[in-house]
């Protein structure tokens, strides 16, 4: 179910478990301001959940809240992961979604990173 974007954080969600260590995962990347790991319904060849360790709900969030260091670090991270496993020649996909229009499922920013196959159009052409 989608959620509001404009709500508190709420500590008890997936991503805040995984990264308190309450539900396993398997880790991809980790450093002092980001957490990755495979998504467990992947979308395409490659599909990574890239997570910051603060608590935000979603970009909006992030963006008004985070300081620059924790910004730059989380985004840092994002482009390591996509290096680690060689998708900058051939290209990759960045999806966040956010808020109840997006279908935003767990109210903690997370990034998915697709890759590893041709994409497509982002949106299907009407």
């Amino acid at each position: 179910m989608p959620i509001d974007a404009t709500q508190p954080y709420d500590d008890q969600n997936i991503f805040a478990k995984i990264l308190r260590g309450e539900i396993p995962s398997t880790k991809i990347f980790e450093d002092e301001w980001a957490y990755a790991f495979p998504d467990i319904n992947p979308q395409a060849e490659l599909h990574i959940l890239v997570i910051p360790k603060g608590a935000y709900v979603s970009w909006d969030d992030f963006s008004a809240k985070a300081p620059p260091e924790e910004i730059a670090g989380f985004i840092r991270a994002v482009g390591h992961v996509a290096r680690l496993h060689g998708l900058v020649e051939p290209g990759y996909r960045l999806l966040s979604n956010i808020g109840p229009h997006s279908g935003q499922e767990v109210p903690h920013l997370h990034v998915h990173l697709f890759g590893g196959q041709p994409l497509g159009p982002m949106i299907a052409r009407r």
